[in-house]
Parts: structure tokens; sequence; C-alpha cells
């Protein structure tokens, strides 16, 4: 926050000793400083800035808003601390909507989706991905007539925003587990593909084993339980040696 300061006098700049001595008495001598100027509200109605000496308010100042009318003593209007160009200040404020982060849901919670959401789109308006165009046009036809079907579908710009999310993230080739992999998912016997348009891109893993099982992963994206990774032979289990049967018998040690 930006305080300009006058430095026009106003009628009755003689409150200033007014303006302190309220403020002494409401919090204290200790963290009240020197006058830093005035700002004329309008007429009779001024503003005396003193600075703070609060710790942990540093760049703060205390304003004191004095009504001042002729031939009376000043009246106390307002007493507030205030932020100045050098104060630390709270962030700005972010919708609880907008702070909500994948991971962040929990069991019976909800996240109503608006109805503008530009990731969504009427299923009748653009049909149902990924069926080919023909299919489409009769999505659109029997979901407009007979209102059967999903209500939405992505849109464009909801599919790119998921495409390059998952692309950039964790199932991406940047994560540090795909740049270490042997080999990338598009030769993975565990790849399912999916169909439609974000299927030359990204398939699903179903490898158990694997971190990402049960989780959209890009074809080039990898890990170590590639199905068709193999170790090192110094890394292979050693081969047993060859059983050796014990023949000595009772007998046999009497002859000794």
């Amino acid at each position: 926050m930006s305080t300009q300061v006058s430095q026009t006098e106003p009628t009755a700049v003689g409150a200033v000793d007014a303006a302190r001595t309220a403020l002494v008495e409401e919090v204290g001598s200790a963290d009240v400083g020197g006058h830093l100027g005035h700002v004329v509200e309008g007429d009779a109605v001024v503003t005396y800035l003193f600075a703070c000496k609060r710790a942990g308010y540093v760049g703060w100042h205390w304003s004191v808003t004095l009504v001042e009318l002729p031939g009376e003593a000043p009246t106390i209007d307002e007493l507030v601390l205030i932020p100045g160009d050098e104060a630390i200040v709270a962030p700005a404020w972010v919708p609880y909507r907008e702070r909500i982060k994948p991971g962040d849901l929990s069991p019976g919670d909800l996240l109503p989706v608006s109805d503008e959401d530009p990731r969504l789109v009427p299923t009748y308006a653009f049909g149902d991905d990924p069926l080919d165009a023909d299919a489409k046009a009769q999505v659109r036809q029997v979901a407009q007539d007979l209102g059967l079907g999903r209500v939405r579908t992505l849109s464009v710009e909801g599919r790119d925003a998921a495409a390059q999310r998952w692309y950039a993230g964790q199932a991406g080739p940047a994560a540090p587990i795909a740049q270490s992999a042997p080999h990338h998912c598009h030769s993975c016997g565990f790849l399912l593909r999916i169909s439609g348009s974000l299927g030359e891109t990204f398939g699903v893993c179903a490898n158990g084993d694997a971190n990402d099982d049960g989780r959209v992963v890009s074809m080039d994206h990898g890990c170590g339980a590639h199905s068709e990774v193999r170790l090192a032979k110094k890394h292979e289990p050693q081969p047993l040696p060859e059983p050796v049967v014990d023949e000595l018998t009772l007998d046999l040690l009497e002859t000794f």
C-alpha cells in the first residue's frame, strides 16, 4: 500500500500533539516513532502518520485521523496501523477453488465443476471422444433428441490442458525415474493403449510392480519395471553348484 503524504499545512496542524497523545494512550509509547507527515482527507479532516516501532512491523505506519473544526478541540476519528511501501504484507488472496491441488481431496469431499468451466462442452455439440466422425454425429442427434448420454464432455481446451499437465508431470519423459529408465513405455508389454486423440501420446500402465501402475503415462516415459528389461550378467543370480550325494554308510565306515 502506498502512502502519499501532503506537505501542505492544514488549518490546524498543531493537532499533531493531540494525535500522538491519542496514539500513545492506545498502543503505548514504545511502539510509536517519529511524525512522518499528514494527509488532508477533506474539509476539517486530517490524517497524521507516525512511524511504527513494533517488532515485526517494519515499514508500517500508524495512521491517526482527526476532525479539526475551527474553535474546537480535535476529535479522534480513526486510529489504525497501515502498511507502507516497504512493509511486509500477506500475499494476494487466492480463492479456495484455485488453491486446490491434485491430492488435496479426502474421502467425502466434493469439488463441484462450474457450468462455465472451459474444460467441458455439451456432448450434443461436440460428440463423445473417441468416437469417429459418423458416430459423433449420431451421438449429437441422440443426445439432442432424447437427452441420453453424458451431459458434458471434454472440450479441446480441457483435453489440451490435461495432456500438458500429464506430459510435464511425473508421468512424462522429464520425471527422474524416466530419465534413468532403460526403455520407454511405448515398447513395454504392460502398456494399455487408449483410444481417441490422446492415444498417440499416452497410455495406461498395467504393471503391478511399477510406480505408475493404473496411471496415465506418456509413450516416452519409462521406469525400471519395463517388460523387456534384463539384468546384466554380473547382477544375475549365481547358479547353484551341482548337488553332492552323500553315499557314506555305516558298513562303509567300518571298513576304514
